[in-house]
C-alpha cells in the first residue's frame, strides 16, 4: 500500500480512498472543502452551497451532504445565516481534574448555566450506586456547560444532602463544583469509575444545548469516591460530539 508523504498519523489511511480508486462524489467534494477550510482559517466564512456546487461542478445536494459530514465532525459551525470554519475541538482529559481545569488549559473560558438545583428522595437504582438507603434525600444539580459562552454540554450531578446540607446556600452554580468540594469542605478525591458511550440527545437535551437532535453526543458516566473510598458524586455529562474529544495516558503494568 502506498502512503502519501504527508500522511498524518491520526488521519485515515490513503485519505479514506479505497484501493480501487472509486469514491462517492460527495466525499471528493468533502476533501476539497477540507483543504479550503485550512486556507480560510478559524472563523472564516464558507462560500454558499451554490458557489461550491459551481466551483466543484456537482449538484447542490452533493455539496450539502459533504457539508453535513463536516458539520458533524466539528470542522464547520453555523453562524447566523452562514457557515464558518470551527476552531479545534476541546480536549478533555480523562482524569479527576474538573471540567474548568480542562477548558482553561486550552485557553478557553469555562462557564455554566444553572438549569435547576433540587432535592428529592433517592430512587433505588441511584441509592445502590452511591451506597445510601432508598429514599434518603439527595441533591440533583443540572447545568449547561459553556466554553467562551458557547454551549458545549449538559451536566447532571447527584450528591447526598447529608454530605452537603447547605449546598443551595453555599454554592455558586456558575463555578466549579470540584473546587467547591475541595476548597470549601476539604474533601479529597480518591478515585472514580468512568464510562463513555455515544448517544443522540433527547429533544429536551438538544434544546438546552442548542444542537440538532441528530448530532452525535459523547455521554460520560462517572461515580467519584473520596480518599476514604466512600461514594461522593454521581455525574452524567453529555458532551457535543462535534466540539469534544477525550484523552488519557496509559501506563504499562509492572
Amino acid at each position: 500500500m502506498d502512503y502519501p508523504n504527508d500522511q498524518a498519523p491520526g488521519a485515515p489511511i490513503r485519505s479514506g480512498i479505497p484501493e480501487h480508486g472509486r469514491i462517492p462524489k460527495y466525499y471528493a467534494v468533502k476533501a476539497h472543502v477540507s483543504l479550503l477550510l485550512d486556507e480560510l482559517g478559524e472563523g472564516g466564512l464558507l462560500p454558499t452551497e451554490r458557489d461550491l456546487a459551481l466551483r466543484y461542478e456537482v449538484s447542490r445536494e452533493t455539496v450539502r451532504q459533504a457539508l453535513r459530514e463536516l458539520l458533524l465532525e466539528g470542522r464547520l459551525r453555523r453562524q447566523g445565516r452562514g457557515t464558518v470554519v470551527a476552531g479545534p475541538k476541546l480536549e478533555q482529559p480523562l482524569s479527576l481534574a474538573s471540567y474548568t481545569e480542562g477548558v482553561r488549559r486550552q485557553g478557553r473560558t469555562p462557564g455554566r448555566h444553572l438549569i435547576g438545583l433540587e432535592r428529592f428522595p433517592c430512587p433505588a437504582a441511584l441509592a445502590a450506586e452511591i451506597e445510601v438507603e432508598q429514599g434518603e434525600p439527595v441533591w440533583h444539580m443540572e447545568r449547561v456547560l459553556l466554553a467562551d459562552d458557547e454551549r458545549v454540554g449538559l451536566e447532571s450531578t447527584y450528591v447526598t444532602v447529608a454530605r452537603l446540607p447547605l449546598l443551595e446556600e453555599e454554592f455558586d452554580p456558575d463555578s466549579s463544583f470540584y473546587a467547591y468540594l475541595v476548597e470549601r469542605h476539604g474533601i479529597s478525591f480518591g478515585d472514580a469509575d468512568e464510562r463513555i458511550e455515544t448517544v443522540l440527545a433527547t429533544p429536551r437535551e438538544a434544546l438546552l444545548i442548542g444542537t440538532p437532535p441528530a448530532l452525535p453526543m459523547l455521554l460520560l458516566h462517572r461515580l467519584s469516591r473520596d480518599s476514604h473510598g466512600l461514594p461522593l458524586e454521581r455525574v452524567r455529562t453529555l458532551f457535543r460530539g462535534d466540539r469534544f474529544s477525550f484523552s488519557t495516558r496509559l501506563n504499562g503494568t509492572r
